[in-house]
């Protein structure tokens, strides 16, 4: 069964071709060890909420764009044995390459099993 990371992130507005650059770099990591399809969704109608949303969930800032991005995994199995290479080689790369042009601290993430999916 599929297997689904989630990523939320607060990007500065000024970083968004910085952004764009290192997303490609990380991301190639992903299809390179096993993911079927990565994601990277720069906000467009991403609205306040009432009690939380997009923006509170990462403490965006008025001069950043919510970022939401999933990793399209065959299955667990595969996402489990692909992030342990993509780690490593994480850690091989210089800190240029890995330096991200947002705060990582504020990233939300998480792994979920495909409940729904629905083709047409």
């Amino acid at each position: 069964m599929a297997y689904i990371d989630g990523f939320v992130i607060a990007v500065p507005t000024a970083n968004k071709d910085k952004f764009r650059k290192h997303a490609k770099n990380i991301d190639s990591l992903f299809t390179k060890h096993g993911a079927l399809h990565v994601i990277e969704a720069w906000g467009d109608d991403v609205p306040m909420g009432e009690t939380t949303d997009f923006h509170r969930a990462v403490k965006a800032q008025g001069d950043e764009t919510v970022v939401f991005s999933w990793v399209f995994w065959p299955d667990k199995a595969t996402r489990d044995a692909g992030n342990k290479k993509i780690f490593a080689e994480m850690e091989a790369m210089d800190e240029a390459a890995m330096k991200m042009p947002f705060d990582g601290k504020r990233m939300i993430y998480g792994g979920f099993n495909v409940l729904v999916d629905i083709k047409p």
